[in-house]
């Protein structure tokens, strides 16, 4: 009886994770007391760290909550950091879960708008280059007002739209039919070569849109969670963020561009798919007929989603109110406008973000233990050692290769809340501070595109529904991303160490675009460290 009630609390354990992975987390919380007691409290943070950042690269086997959150409860519970250091550090950063929790779950309630523009793109738009081109610049445009999660969501259930359209009239049934559109076995031979053709174009759409989401996102403080952890910690707006990144971020979002217009045109690394023309077909009498059956009603909910998202873009741009307050608004007006009045009905908009809001809150315990063990300060004083464009350099190196490997929210939280203590204690002046918090943002999202785990937004499209029906696996996407990586990393580096970004930060200064931190009359949102 006592066996068999071990065996059943092991398969419970984790669920239908492999076993070494879960050996590996039991291995990982044996350890960790034994390294802070008998060895050593900062080598038992690093080996946190690293564990940490194993559960994010490992996030297909198990989603990272479950044994993170373990090391991070783990961590407080033998004295590495405490409830209150945890608390502080939420505390801190509490706009940004309001984003997750509030933004993401507006945005669901105007995917009906999404969904019409993007499928208008793809049955109007005959050229495979300009369908690529428009489906990266809306990734990246949406992302520079909403967050890149919210965008890549959109972006997914487009996808998945088309896929079970297609999959569904393919496999001899009409429209309205139920239909399970993950099993290809009511699916003839003569339309299986379509399907694997069709899985290849949706595959290029979805590494377009989610490296848009990148370009997009790094522009604005609204863009990615650590631009909001950043800009709070400089003491930035909405504008003020965007026009310091502007001397990196408009040279790499060009870049971007040019790459997915060349990847299209030379078909390398699994680009240059085209759509079929009987998959084509398909999609466009579905969308015609849609367009047929909207009703009045049906016209009226778009527009109020498209007031709603003007509202949304003057609101975050003039900054009105904390982003995760306009988000609540989105929410009130969305569903008010749509005829949505039941609390079911709401509930379902934020099943996709609590997860990651949750994951995030964990995120924070961890930083926590850094903060508390003083982790990062080593490597911290030694990079200040350098001095002018060659600081900033190697943060955003820095910054960058960790991001490759880590979550890019874990690691600009941890550098700016360093360099901020580094700004407090006179280690370095307000204006390099500035031009450091740049680099660390450009840093965390630029090169994080290289792998699943460097980007919220990639890791949720290769945790998604999606990912399965076309095929597209963690290595297929490290591939498919290597092009872009490359681009975007080596272009934000030429701006930064070629002087441009403090150059052009200098005039904005001259010109009064921007205002020296002493000259304005409020400080940054001070940090407690």
């Amino acid at each position: 009886m006592q066996q068999s009630f071990m065996s059943a609390f092991y398969k419970n354990f984790l669920g239908n994770s492999p076993e070494w992975y879960k050996l590996a987390i039991i291995s990982f919380l044996v350890l960790n007391p034994i390294l802070f007691f008998l060895v050593d409290p900062y080598t038992a943070g690093w080996a946190l760290v690293i564990e940490f950042i194993f559960t994010l690269a490992m996030a297909l086997k198990c989603y990272p909550l479950q044994p993170g959150g373990l090391l991070a409860i783990e961590a407080v519970m033998i004295g590495m950091t405490s409830p209150d250091q945890v608390m502080h550090e939420m505390v801190v950063n509490f706009e940004v879960i309001l984003l997750l929790i509030f933004m993401v779950a507006g945005i669901y309630f105007m995917k009906s708008l999404l969904l019409f523009l993007f499928t208008k793109i793809v049955t109007k738009v005959r050229s495979k280059v300009i369908v690529s081109l428009l489906f990266c610049f809306s990734g990246a445009f949406l992302s520079a007002f909403l967050d890149a999660l919210t965008v890549i969501a959109v972006i997914i259930s487009v996808a998945v739209g088309f896929y079970s359209v297609y999959h569904k009239v393919a496999s001899g049934k009409e429209t309205h039919h139920d239909h399970d559109h993950s099993h290809d076995h009511d699916l003839p031979d003569y339309n299986r070569d379509d399907l694997d053709q069709f899985r290849g174009y949706l595959r290029n759409l979805l590494m377009h849109a989610g490296v848009g989401t990148a370009l997009g996102g790094v522009c604005t403080i609204v863009g990615e969670p650590q631009n909001l952890i950043i800009g709070q910690q400089a003491g930035w707006e909405f504008i003020e963020f965007a026009i310091r990144m502007s001397p990196v971020t408009i040279p790499v979002f060009i870049a971007g561009m040019l790459t997915c217009v060349l990847l299209e045109k030379v078909k390398w690394f699994g680009y240059g798919v085209q759509l079929p023309t009987n998959v084509l077909k398909i999609l466009t009498e579905f969308d015609d007929e849609e367009t047929r059956n909207r009703t009045k009603r049906d016209n009226v909910k778009l527009i109020m989603q498209g007031v709603i998202a003007v509202w949304l873009i003057v609101g975050l741009a003039l900054h009105l109110a904390p982003v995760g307050l306009i988000g609540l608004t989105v929410i009130v007006f969305a569903t008010t406008f749509t005829g949505i009045t039941e609390e079911h009905q709401i509930g379902h908009a934020f099943e996709e973000a609590l997860p990651f809001t949750s994951l995030l809150a964990v995120f924070f315990a961890i930083v926590a233990v850094i903060i508390d063990q003083q982790l990062f300060t080593p490597v911290i004083k030694w990079v200040l050692t350098y001095e002018g464009n060659m600081q900033l350099v190697m943060f955003y190196l820095a910054n960058g290769l960790l991001s490759m490997v880590s979550d890019n929210v874990f690691v600009g939280t941890v550098y700016i809340n360093e360099i901020k203590s580094a700004l407090t204690s006179g280690q370095i002046t307000r204006d390099q501070f500035d031009l450091l918090a740049v680099a660390i943002n450009t840093g965390t999202n630029l090169p994080s595109v290289a792998t699943p785990n460097g980007q919220a937004a990639f890791l949720f499209l290769l945790t998604s529904a999606i990912a399965p029906l076309v095929r597209l696996s963690y290595g297929r996407m490290v591939i498919m991303a290597l092009p872009y990586t490359i681009v975007l990393t080596l272009v934000g580096l030429i701006t930064i160490a070629s002087g441009h970004l403090s150059d052009t930060t200098e005039d904005y200064y001259k010109s009064g675009v921007l205002q020296h931190h002493s000259e304005k009359t409020s400080d940054a949102a001070p940090t407690g460290h």
